[in-house]
């Protein structure tokens, strides 16, 4: 199986692209919510990286690089007036929706960035860099981890506490409906599909628009407003 061969964009400089919106955006902004989750991910896998403890260093920086740049190509589209995928429209449309709860917001962005966006990041990757998806295989995983272990942090930053949710919360509910594990592995069986549909373009352009599709509705779901 080939290795890879090149490099792509430093982790770092995509880092410096979510503080630079970290520091323009309102706090409340949907979009500033995801923004600081996603910061926080990429800066520890950056960490990561940095230690060695990724694997092959390689892949891990081309594989996290090409995956952050496809959401900062969705602010992008929305700063210049274009459409974003249609898994990132429902975001933008609520990002000032007073009856979305930032946790709404965070875990919407992070549905749209795994459910759509990682499984078409690995074939990006792969493409690049010259490799079979069992190539990132191991690197896709160690950063599967660390994002399950950073989302029990959200959660716990971003859910109220015991005194203010109630069992009955529709919140309660909205947040126990959506797994990262679940994403996660549907991404990646995704992944290998669209590898393999990789000699019909258009099978596997239509595959990848459904999902478009399919992954935007579901964040939609995600942020009903809810009664404060």
């Amino acid at each position: 199986m080939a290795r890879c061969e090149q490099v792509h964009t430093p982790v770092d400089t995509v880092v410096s692209r979510m503080r630079a919106l970290d520091s323009a955006l309102p706090r409340r902004d949907g979009i500033a919510v995801f923004n600081r989750v996603y910061l926080t991910v990429t800066t520890e896998a950056d960490r990561h990286i940095d230690a060695g403890l990724l694997g092959d260093t390689q892949a891990a920086v081309a594989l996290n690089t090409v995956f952050a740049e496809r959401y900062l190509a969705a602010v992008e589209a929305v700063s210049e007036g274009r459409r974003p995928p249609a898994c990132w429209r429902p975001l933008f449309q609520f990002r000032h929706h007073p009856g979305v709860r930032p946790l709404q917001f965070a875990l919407a962005g992070i549905h749209a960035h795994i459910g759509h966006d990682l499984a078409l990041a690995v074939v990006d990757t792969c493409r690049t860099l010259g490799c079979e998806p069992a190539r990132l295989e191991d690197e896709f995983e160690q950063v599967g981890d660390l994002l399950v272990a950073l989302e029990e942090r959200i959660r716990e930053d971003l859910m109220p506490g015991p005194d203010l949710l109630q069992l009955a919360d529709p919140l309660t509910h909205l947040a126990g409906a959506w797994s990262l594990d679940r994403a996660r592995d549907a991404a990646w069986t995704t992944a290998r599909a669209l590898w393999a549909l990789r000699g019909l373009p258009d099978v596997a352009e239509e595959f990848a628009a459904r999902l478009d599709t399919a992954v935007g509705f579901a964040g939609r779901m995600l942020l009903t407003p809810l009664p404060g």
